[in-house]
């Protein structure tokens, strides 16, 4: 026990000198989580296998123009009516105009509508082809996405080429009223007149492809391909139910069920999609003369 009478001792606080290090950077968007395992995976790796999860198939949302450059031969794709855009015959507005919220749209998506098209060839079979987009206005269907794939089809027939549709959509935009449901007519008649040219149509259904474009053009292929896991169909699952008063099977409105039921005719996974493309061109004789 220290002694009281002893003279005091002073013990100095000790200095510490900090070093401070600048934190390494991570890149954003570095890394990705599947969504079906819950697995992290370079972003990088993901991307090298179009937005493909190798280990659970997933697939990840795509834009019109990266999917393009994914099937189309290098350099051949050539754009058509990449200035047409929806007017506002309405003169709608709810929150926001809907020229504004157009404007939004063509700034967040770098597109002028939810549709591109063009002509180009895929394994050297020329082709017309349209592809939509889910980043403008949900893919909805429009008067101007009606009037393109409308074009895409007809430019099919004057050259004497098969057509193909790649859907993603909401379906018919309300902001257009009766005018975005005459698309759905339209579009099925121009159809007919592929189908009276003799002419192939393919049509490819991706997460996810609802509404009017579901009960149009997505459905009325000669071949109709589904991506793994995409949502298909008309209405949503509560409004059927409360509306037929039937308990719905699991997964009923999957691209897995609609194939058992024969509503579409192939599962093709995204990196096999191009050679499964050009495969059914061969197929049907559409090759080089």
């Amino acid at each position: 026990m220290a002694d009281p009478n002893s003279p005091s001792v002073n013990f100095d606080k000790p200095t510490y000198t900090v070093r401070r290090t600048r934190r390494k950077e991570i890149s954003h968007g570095l890394y990705t989580k599947d969504p079906i395992s819950g697995e992290t995976l370079f972003t990088k790796d993901v991307a090298e296998n179009q937005m493909v999860v190798p280990t659970s198939g997933h697939h990840f949302p795509i834009g019109a123009r990266e999917r393009l450059g994914f099937l189309m031969d290098e350099g051949s794709f050539s754009e058509t009516d990449a200035k047409l855009r929806s007017a506002d015959p309405l003169g709608f507005r709810d929150s926001v105009s809907y020229p504004d919220r157009l404007r939004k749209y063509e700034k967040a998506s770098g597109l002028s509508e939810a549709v591109v098209c063009g002509v180009g060839s895929i394994h050297n079979i020329e082709v017309a082809i349209a592809v939509m987009d889910f980043r403008f206005c949900g893919g909805t269907l429009g008067s101007a996405t009606g009037e393109k794939i409308t074009r895409t089809i007809e430019t099919a027939i004057s050259k004497k080429i098969p057509c193909i549709i790649f859907s993603t959509s909401g379906g018919a935009r309300m902001q257009e009223g009766i005018l975005s449901l005459m698309q759905m007519a339209k579009t099925s008649a121009a159809l007919g007149r592929l189908a009276e040219a003799r002419l192939p149509y393919i049509s490819v259904l991706t997460h996810p492809t609802t509404g009017g474009v579901s009960a149009s053009y997505a459905t009325l292929g000669d071949v109709i391909i589904a991506e793994p896991g995409a949502l298909i169909g008309f209405a949503g699952p509560r409004v059927i139910k409360d509306t037929t008063k039937v308990t719905l099977p699991e997964g009923f409105q999957s691209a897995e069920f609609l194939l058992q039921l024969g509503l579409i005719d192939l599962i093709v996974p995204r990196p096999q999609m191009r050679d499964q493309i050009g495969a059914l061109l061969q197929a049907l004789h559409i090759g080089e003369k």
